[in-house]
């Protein structure tokens, strides 16, 4: 695999899943192997792509009991599941993750399941997203333990801004307990130049976090309500429209860094680093 990202935030509605989903199409379009993981109870990333969470029977709770159980080999290949679109694909959730932490959190090895599912998986797909759920447990360490970069979608609203500061707290405590937590990049997402309220929130965040921030934003784009309704990514149904050309400059600008850091020779803490 050439990257792993995890979309996370402390706040639900601010576009982590619009995140995921667009970069991800954005590299399947390229040619890319791209996998996305559904680490969120409420299932908005395996719902866009037409699964209900509430009905589907194999998902990445599977996963988990698979590890708790110590079955020989884990149902990777009844778990993914093809999406209509080429070089994507998804490891769905189902509601059942809600459950994951009172009755599987305890056991030994939960933080690194999904980091040892992409070491298995890691010949199939060249990138991975993961949607992670807007609260600390095992599923959000998990995430953090398997990514090379954290994504923190923030909107461009005050209130947003709560739900970063309590994300940044986060990585700090565990950087204080590992000594080691995951690079992270904000992301200015709803964007709205007509309002004093983006303008402002905007202007909090370069100023409060100017080295981690990006420095563009996404705007907002009724095109992003549409996509959805299909589920058919932004950038791959109207890749001009500039939500989808937003993101496409966060991609690059996302390889660029990656390439930079792989050429100054930068260590990426991945599974074999396993502080969760």
């Amino acid at each position: 695999m050439k990257k792993i990202w995890a979309v996370a935030n402390q706040k639900g509605g601010v576009g982590k899943t619009t995140t995921a989903v667009t970069l991800a199409g954005q590299l399947s379009a390229e040619g890319e192997r791209v996998l996305l993981i559904d680490l969120d109870p409420h299932g908005s990333l395996t719902t866009y792509f037409g699964h209900d969470p509430d009905a589907i029977e194999l998902s990445v709770y599977t996963l988990f009991k698979d590890r708790a159980d110590k079955r020989a080999q884990p149902r990777y290949d009844q778990v993914l599941v093809a999406t209509a679109f080429d070089n994507l694909s998804l490891l769905p959730a189902s509601t059942a993750l809600a459950t994951l932490d009172r009755q599987l959190g305890a056991e030994e090895g939960m933080g690194l399941v999904i980091a040892r599912t992409l070491q298995d998986l890691a010949d199939r797909f060249d990138y991975v997203f993961m949607d992670c759920p807007p609260m600390l447990g095992v599923l959000m360490v998990n995430a953090l333990a398997a990514c090379d970069q954290l994504l923190i979608p923030v909107q461009c609203e005050f209130l947003a801004l709560k739900g970063l500061e309590r994300m940044l707290h986060t990585l700090e405590m565990i950087a204080r307990a590992r000594g080691d937590s995951p690079a992270h990049l904000i992301v200015p997402t709803m964007y709205d130049r007509r309002t004093r309220a983006s303008g402002e929130a905007l202007d909090v965040l370069r100023q409060r976090y100017p080295d981690r921030l990006w420095q563009e934003v996404i705007p907002v784009d009724t095109q992003f309500r549409e996509a959805s309704k299909t589920g058919k990514p932004l950038s791959l149904s109207q890749r001009s429209a500039r939500g989808a050309r937003a993101y496409a400059r966060l991609l690059d600008f996302l390889l660029q860094r990656a390439s930079a850091d792989e050429a100054a020779g930068e260590p990426t803490p991945r599974q074999d680093q396993a502080w969760a």
